[in-house]
């Protein structure tokens, strides 16, 4: 009885490690990715660019995952760009979980512009690594980010660059600092789902007309009414979502920046923080999260692709100009056009990824914004946070309605594109 009981107990502890080495793998490889996030936090990346970067480094993780173990399927086999490059043959990894970190560490050092800062925490790795290995990872990195560097970055800075129109509909730069608008022609970048940057077109948003009785008048009312009210409640979900990359602060003739996290930033540490709740072992984690940011990567070049096709002015200007040129909207309006809301597309896509693997009612604490002095937020559910995402826009006084609701409509139908066409192959709520 005695001999039994100690064997149980023993089973009972080596069952205790197991999952808490499981946890523990799963936390380090969020860490990493947080690590990452900070790095293009540093370099002032765009919402457009981070969701590249997040898609590819992710994406070596996990097929390096595949390719050595069968069980996973692959993501080339639903792109619609086939990979041209070859991969090593696949080795017997000793700490295949330490090799998968090292590949999203070392192919987000190829991609990011500060990349290089990366270099402590991929040494870390790379000790606990046999040579063999780390060649073989390095390898399999290589052919990846060869394929990223085919999708048509390379070639930006040599196409035309962008002009505002004239035109009283037609965006123009905002204050503080009247940037240049953000990539105009991210549309031209190829997609890895989608067969096309237009596949699926919002409506065209509400004509500009400033009669009273006009539909755009009451959109651009809306903001103002909305914004004025200095709503506590609205203003803290403003602020809690704003997750604009190039907020500056201004003092005197001095423009700092703020360094804030991209709208697609802040979702991969909630795939974090719902990973770790939910216990997920390593090859689930970094699932999850690949599956996120190819997700978001198709859905922001889909938007990027409208926003310069409609081309449409900010709240901001217009009000400026027609009611009180003293006015300015809670939140900072980003340098690029608003038609469709970008979070609005990150969020409900978001949504709709999470809810796939999470289900629909998983609550959690999103604390993603702690590091900038907002407080935690509660949701009970990935659609009520994204609801409230989408909605902080209006509140914020940097989107009309329409923007928001078709932003909805455009993230929703290119996340459920996705997983019709890749459910069948791999086990997302299994």
């Amino acid at each position: 009885m005695k001999t039994s009981s100690v064997f149980l107990c023993f089973l009972s502890l080596s069952f205790s490690f197991l999952i808490y080495g499981q946890r523990s793998q799963s936390k380090a490889y969020v860490a990493d990715l947080k690590e990452i996030t900070d790095i293009m936090m540093y370099d002032v990346t765009s919402p457009v660019a981070a969701a590249r970067y997040y898609a590819y480094s992710t994406l070596a993780s996990y097929e390096l995952l595949a390719y050595r173990d069968k069980q996973h399927s692959s993501f080339f086999d639903f792109f619609q760009r086939p990979i041209q490059n070859s991969f090593p043959e696949p080795m017997d990894l000793k700490n295949p979980v330490m090799a998968y970190r090292y590949a999203l560490l070392f192919s987000a050092s190829k991609l990011l512009p500060s990349g290089n800062k990366l270099q402590n925490r991929i040494g870390s790795l790379k000790s606990a690594l046999s040579a063999s290995e780390v060649c073989y990872i390095e390898a399999f990195v290589t052919s990846i980010v060869a394929y990223a560097n085919q999708d048509g970055f390379l070639q930006l800075n040599n196409l035309k660059r962008y002009t505002p129109k004239r035109g009283p509909a037609f965006w123009q730069p905002t204050k503080p600092a009247y940037m240049a608008p953000i990539e105009p022609n991210w549309n031209s970048l190829s997609p890895l789902f989608l067969n096309s940057a237009d596949q699926f077109l919002t409506k065209p948003p509400v004509k500009y007309d400033l009669d009273p009785k006009s539909e755009f008048y009451k959109l651009l009312l809306e903001v103002k009414q909305i914004t004025d009210l200095n709503n506590k409640e609205y203003n803290e979900k403003a602020a809690f979502w704003d997750c604009n990359p190039y907020a500056i602060s201004q003092i005197g003739h001095l423009e700092f920046g703020l360094k804030k996290i991209s709208p697609g930033g802040h979702w991969m540490g909630i795939a974090g923080i719902a990973s770790l709740k939910a216990g997920f072992k390593t090859d689930k984690t970094i699932l999850t999260h690949t599956l996120l940011a190819l997700t978001l990567h198709d859905a922001l070049i889909a938007c990027w692709d409208e926003k310069y096709r409609s081309d449409r002015v900010r709240p901001e200007t217009v009000i400026n100009r027609t009611m009180d040129k003293t006015w300015s909207p809670l939140l900072q309006t980003p340098p690029f056009p608003e038609y469709v809301s970008g979070h609005s597309v990150v969020s409900s896509a978001s949504a709709e990824i999470l809810t796939l693997i999470f289900g629909p009612k998983f609550p959690f604490r999103d604390t993603t914004e702690k590091e900038f002095g907002l407080k935690t937020r509660r949701y009970k559910s990935f659609q009520q946070a994204a609801d409230e995402a989408c909605i902080s826009r209006l509140y914020g006084g940097i989107h009309y309605r329409d923007a928001i609701d078709e932003g909805v409509w455009q993230g929703k139908k290119i996340a459920n594109y996705v997983i019709d066409k890749t459910k069948s192959s791999f086990p997302y709520n299994k």
